[in-house]
């Protein structure tokens, strides 16, 4: 273990010992000794997670520093942006727990950020470095949370309930040095689905759900040759992507999974259930179902059904082009496309907006688009080594887990962004929701949603103690907020919610480990990753965008260079890991 790493973790037993509380002027623990246990939904459903005694964890009114003194915390933040903490919610919090954050974030390559600061040695006092954790822990820059959780981390095991132990690194290495930046339970009342298709296209099909490919290529041929061009004048394109850069990952590669496996979410991998209980980990382009998507994908591109500019369009021109409305059908993820598709409806063209799809490979191929994967662990806040007061960082992440921080990161100031009804339920007003759907910067100037991601938080549709969702989706809110297109929708399949279309929650087990795009991994299996996804991007375009005669062949060398660049190596560290998370969720 390296020295910086060991003298961090003796300052974190030696304060928990003497329980100190932060700068060494601060008079209280910030936190109740008593802690609630509450459990996380696990299933995909709403859970109230807090119950009746949902104040046992918390440490409203209760300061961090003493009142008329303010600590400041420094925070990288990886997927951050400009954050001055002048906003009303951050002034509340400040307010509550005399903490202010300095918030950094990348300019550049977030990676690169990460790399400068392990070079160096020096580090901000709460870090959150995305996939880069592996490389932090590695370096020894995070320190172990573990005792402080359990001395001043009430609201942290309330919030976490029964998956708190998934926040555990290893067997070997049991700290926990992150705590999670995604939802703990929750249900989803909204998705794009595994491809997204026009309204008006739909509709011309009397709402027919395609349960094939198949199926889908013929809506989209058949609307072509009614459709030829739109009423503007565009040339109709059936399906394009987003591929000359990083967003190949998101319209090529992670639709093939969803669509060709019908898998969740596991980033670049596949995970089969073996009949003795074990799993093992798949590359997942060396799946037979994904490579009969690719090469309907190649088949596609060689009848024009594929935009043939779609390898060499940049990702400007991909939104260009949707925002027109002469695309049909997309395979993305919606926070890829929303900004053309709020020009569309800025301009009124509500049926060129797109219907999220469970679209799989067969009718044999299940969706799991809804199913709760568990905890998603590896991105997460720590608390870095440099921190000169662990104690005063704990106590403030604990309290962005309270149900009063929860109620201000999520819905923001009572009287100004919300109001509460005769039953104490939360509730917003059609000005406000309207303000905050139509003024971009509504979450920056506001506070609201602002500072939710990446510190904990429950999942939409998990009550507190007054009923109220501790976030503002809710079915209710999600209904309401339905446009006249999907209004119609709702009629014509005879449902209440749009999700209701695609296989539910319900229909399956959360699997005994976490998303695994998200694990922090050793940097021997991310070098090894990097390269194969190298090879994977322009061989897998060069398959699609060759004669569909040349697909085979194309597609065989491209699983050579796999293998010879440590493909089965990867595999079998990755399947090591798997097996290490479930034996620890097990125990």
């Amino acid at each position: 273990m390296k020295m910086k790493k060991l003298m961090a973790m003796l300052l974190v037993a030696s304060l928990t010992a003497a329980s100190l509380a932060g700068c060494g002027n601060s008079s209280n623990d910030g936190a109740s000794n008593s802690s609630s246990t509450g459990s996380s939904s696990t299933d995909g459903s709403s859970t109230d997670t807090s119950g009746s005694d949902t104040a046992s964890g918390e440490t409203s009114g209760t300061r961090i520093v003493p009142e008329g003194e303010e600590l400041t915390l420094t925070f990288y933040s990886a997927d951050g942006q400009e954050d001055p903490w002048t906003d009303p919610v951050a002034l509340a919090i400040t307010e509550a727990t005399g903490i202010k954050l300095e918030t950094d974030y990348p300019v550049g390559d977030d990676t690169e950020r990460i790399s400068l600061m392990i070079a160096s040695g020096e580090y901000p006092d709460l870090i959150f470095a995305k996939g880069d954790a592996g490389s932090l822990i590695d370096a020894g820059a995070l320190i172990d949370m573990t005792d402080l959780i359990e001395e001043y981390g009430p609201n942290i095991k309330k919030l976490y309930g029964e998956e708190l132990g998934k926040l555990r690194y290893s067997a070997d290495d049991p700290a926990i040095y992150q705590l999670s930046s995604y939802n703990v339970g929750g249900v989803s009342y909204k998705t794009a689905g595994t491809a997204q298709i026009q309204w008006d296209v739909l509709k011309e099909n009397d709402y027919k759900i395609p349960n094939s490919l198949d199926e889908f290529e013929t809506m989209l041929k058949d609307y072509l040759a009614a459709h030829p061009t739109t009423d503007d004048g565009y040339e109709t394109i059936p399906l394009t992507l987003s591929t000359s850069d990083w967003h190949w990952m998101i319209t090529f590669g992670n639709p093939a999974g969803y669509i060709g496996e019908g898998c969740p979410d596991n980033g670049e991998w596949l995970v089969n259930e073996n009949s003795d209980g074990t799993y093992t980990a798949q590359f997942k382009y060396t799946s037979d179902k994904i490579r009969e998507y690719f090469k309907w994908l190649s088949r596609m591109y060689d009848e024009g059904i594929l935009d043939h500019n779609f390898a060499t369009q940049s990702h400007e021109d991909y939104i260009a082009k949707i925002a027109t409305g002469q695309v049909l059908a997309l395979a993305d993820a919606d926070w890829d496309y929303n900004e053309a598709e709020q020009i569309l409806k800025n301009d009124g063209k509500y049926g060129k907006t797109y219907a999220g799809l469970p679209l799989t490979m067969d009718a044999n191929t299940k969706s799991h688009t809804l199913m709760y994967q568990g905890l998603t662990t590896g991105y997460g806040v720590g608390i870095s080594v440099d921190c000169a007061d662990p104690v005063a960082a704990i106590k403030f992440l604990d309290y962005m887990c309270t149900d009063e921080a929860q109620v201000l990161r999520w819905w923001g100031i009572e009287g100004v962004n919300y109001e509460v009804d005769e039953n104490g339920v939360r509730y917003r007003t059609e000005e406000e929701i309207t303000k905050s759907q139509t003024d971009t910067e509504y979450s920056k100037t506001t506070g609201v949603g602002f500072h939710g991601y990446p510190f904990p938080y429950y999942g939409d549709g998990i009550e507190d103690s007054t009923g109220s969702t501790y976030t503002t989706t809710s079915k209710e809110s999600v209904i309401a907020e339905y446009n006249e297109e999907q209004k119609a929708a709702c009629e014509a399949w005879g449902v209440e919610l749009l999700t209701e279309i695609f296989p539910q929650p319900d229909e399956f087990e959360t699997p005994p480990y976490s998303a695994l795009w998200a694990y922090a991994k050793p940097n021997e299996f991310t070098e090894i990753e990097s390269i194969l996804d190298e090879i994977a991007w322009p061989a897998l375009i060069k398959c699609v965008t060759d004669p569909v005669a040349n697909f085979d062949a194309n597609y065989d060398a491209m699983l050579a260079d796999f293998e010879a660049n440590g493909l089965a190596e990867a595999e079998a560290m990755l399947t090591e890991i798997i097996q290490e998370k479930v034996d620890m969720a097990e125990n």
